[in-house]
């Protein structure tokens, strides 16, 4: 197993991947950062369900993805702060994604967090990254 230098841009080209060619089900290497990462796009209506799968030598998340109609709920993601270029903004600063359509992902004092829950808290962090 390699190790990768950004866990979470392996994580959204994981999920991008998958849903562009409509996979039922995929699996995403477990660190807590993806759980937390993964719970919160299935709060959000992103995805179905995603469970801990220990069946292999190695833990790993089995995700699916939610398909309205033929069309991903995913249309797009992009990752911000990245480990060459990390990106903090405070809680007046978190972007409001496609007019509140979309969510921003931040890692904050209290966890990982959506940008409408930091914003309500008024918290800031690293803007890890944008879904639509």
């Amino acid at each position: 197993m390699s190790a990768l230098t950004d866990p979470i841009a392996d994580l959204l080209t994981r999920v991008r991947n998958a849903t562009r060619v409509h996979k039922k089900e995929f699996f995403i290497p477990y660190s807590k950062m993806r759980i937390d990462i993964v719970a919160l796009l299935k709060k959000e209506g992103y995805i179905e369900d995603y469970q801990l799968d220990r069946t292999e030598r190695h833990p790993r998340l089995k995700v699916i993805p939610r398909y309205v109609g033929n069309k991903s709920a995913i249309t797009g993601l992009r990752r911000i702060s990245r480990p060459g270029l990390r990106r903090y903004v405070s809680s007046q600063e978190i972007p409001r994604v496609l007019g509140n359509m979309g969510i921003a992902i931040l890692s904050t004092s209290r966890g990982v967090l959506t940008g409408h829950e930091a914003r309500r808290q008024h918290l800031g962090g690293e803007l890890l990254a944008t879904i639509w």
